[in-house]
């Protein structure tokens, strides 16, 4: 009897866990999205102005140092996969959002932390997916650089060319949006450049010259440099990693069986 073998964790699944209890810090690592639920007290997150609150959920890729500024209880999960990947693409900057707007990721978590199956995973992801749909307006400034860096990063020279579209200063720039975002202009740039080369390092059609010219960077070289500083892996050892699982061959149909 033929078996078709499909591994849902390729796609979706929960790597490790993690817990912050009490008052010391913890920093948060490995390839992938954290996700996590701070149920008592008030946190810090490195590179951010406003602090974690109890209820807040923790979106981000590593790494991520969480200082508690009380007694604080927060459970997390690192999440890996190809649906992770586009969806941390999307998110952009690690940020806490309104635990409100997906409430079930509480439970899921705890969950996850005594057993990580990939459907809870897949769970959990489709619980945050809409996290920041209800997060207040970005002002109207880093709307719209957030959306320039978004839809042009593989053509944006940098920071002074996007103050200059807008039509502000550079120093202005960087200081609201890291204000409302987390990190500067600048940074928020190469984690998007970073997650398009995780996207199509993904596909074996693309060598490390093509990829670099179609996400901004200005050659293979510099690319593997940026991607291992930020990353920690080469762009072919995080490929290697993330490859799928190779194609199970089709079954001949029964007219072409052979029998002794």
């Amino acid at each position: 009897m033929s078996k078709l073998i499909f591994d849902p964790e390729i796609y979706c699944s929960a790597a490790e866990a993690a817990e912050l209890d009490g008052t010391q810090p913890l920093t948060l690592t490995g390839n992938g999205l954290w996700v996590g639920v701070l149920s008592r007290g008030i946190c810090l997150l490195e590179g951010l102005d406003r602090p974690g609150q109890s209820g807040d959920i923790l979106l981000g890729a590593a790494p991520l140092t969480l200082t508690p500024q009380s007694d604080c209880h927060l459970l997390a999960v690192r999440m890996v996969g190809h649906c992770t990947e586009s969806y941390l693409l999307q998110l952009g900057a690690v940020r806490w959002a309104d635990g409100a707007a997906c409430p079930g990721a509480a439970e899921l978590i705890a969950q996850l932390h005594s057993a990580r199956t990939a459907s809870m995973a897949y769970a959990l992801l489709c619980a945050v997916s809409k996290a920041d749909e209800t997060a207040r307006p970005l002002p109207p400034l880093v709307a719209e650089a957030v959306a320039a860096i978004r839809q042009n990063y593989m053509a944006l020279y940098g920071v002074e060319e996007l103050s200059e579209q807008l039509g502000v200063t550079k120093s202005h720039l960087v200081r609201v949006f890291k204000q409302e975002i987390g990190v500067p202009p600048g940074r928020y740039l190469t984690n998007v450049r970073i997650e398009a080369v995780k996207a199509l390092l993904l596909s074996d059609e693309y060598n490390l010259e093509m990829i670099a010219g179609l996400t901004g960077f200005s050659g293979a070289n510099y690319l593997c440099r940026v991607f291992k500083r930020e990353v920690g892996l080469s762009p072919a050892a995080w490929r290697a990693a993330a490859a799928p699982l190779p194609t199970v061959p089709k079954l001949p149909p029964r007219s072409q069986e052979m029998y002794v």
